[in-house]
């Protein structure tokens, strides 16, 4: 709900009004095509402290925003390019230019995401390609200052945080097709820190992954940056992950208050994925999480709001 108060938080407090992480889960999915800046913006609307986005690596070298190894027909078309690579190629053998070519607005679930559509919206308009991480963050130093948006919109945009996943995965290396040793930062882990560093967002950006390969080789080169730990459902707490991240993302549905007390116990903060149905957000709020990851973070922050 939009606040009444003209006070913006003051540089020495950055703590958000809501003390609870609300992240959008790849943008907001819930409501449009997921990782476009059409998503991105409706997330942003809603005033999420979080925007969670998944990353991949072109041929090129380019990071780019987007979570399938492919480029799925079930998710875009060729749209009118003519450098638009075929559909359901790997990203890896895509350079940037051929991605551009891509307009990817569908809606592969809508049994899932009944409420997904591709409406252009105010700023990013009909924008439905797949977009580097750069021009994510330069989307949204651009909402910061638009006059189309409420002052409490852009001032939340000032500070809103990047919660950006490695999309590594070990039995596939060839999905970031880099040659990752396993130890040292790949091409792909120096370019995400690479372009966070130039756009000087370091503070406000958090690097998760399942493949803890990649957390622990950015932690031995970065020792500042935020990391989370991701883990797919039944994957117990390991106490292990506190030696190089900060957060642990576990499967919503497999997290226990003993999980949670034993990762928060370590100083580790818990901010389950991917969590759309508001009894279960209720019930983790109860249970003490840091966070959620969710499609639908208007209806969080409805929850949040309507709270006792």
């Amino acid at each position: 709900s939009p606040s009444t108060t003209t006070t913006s938080p003051s540089a020495a407090d950055p703590a958000p009004s809501n003390p609870l992480d609300v992240q959008g889960h790849r943008g907001a999915r819930g409501l449009q095509p997921e990782n476009t800046l059409p998503a991105f913006e409706v997330a942003l609307d809603s005033e999420v402290s979080t925007l969670e986005l998944d990353l991949h690596f072109t041929s090129d070298g380019q990071v780019v925003v987007w979570h399938d190894p492919t480029v799925p027909t079930e998710k875009c078309e060729t749209g009118d390019s003519p450098d638009a690579a075929t559909l359901d190629s790997a990203i890896a053998n895509l350079s940037r230019a051929e991605l551009a070519g891509f307009r990817c607005d569908k809606n592969p679930d809508a049994g899932r995401f009944p409420d997904q559509t591709a409406t252009p919206t105010a700023l990013a308009g009909d924008n439905y390609s797949i977009v580097t991480l750069d021009e994510l963050f330069e989307f949204v130093a651009a909402y910061s200052t638009s006059e189309l948006k409420t002052e409490e919109q852009r001032t939340n945009a000032e500070s809103v945080r990047f919660n950006v996943e490695t999309k590594r995965q070990p039995q596939r290396p060839e999905t970031i097709n880099d040659g990752f040793d396993g130890v040292n930062p790949g091409p792909f882990e120096l370019a995400i820190l690479e372009t966070i560093t130039a756009r000087e967002v370091k503070d406000r950006v958090t690097i998760q992954s399942f493949d803890h390969r990649s957390l622990r080789a950015i932690r031995t080169i970065e020792d500042s940056i935020s990391l989370a730990a991701l883990s797919r459902r039944n994957v117990p707490f390991d106490a292990g992950l506190a030696d190089f991240a900060q957060i642990w993302s576990p499967d919503y549905r497999s997290l226990s208050a003993s999980g949670l007390d034993k990762a928060q116990a370590v100083g580790m903060m818990v901010i389950p994925w991917t969590v759309n149905d508001t009894s279960d957000m209720n019930r983790l709020i109860d249970l003490g999480v840091d966070g959620l990851i969710t499609d639908r973070p208007d209806l969080l922050i409805q929850e949040i709001a309507s709270r006792p």
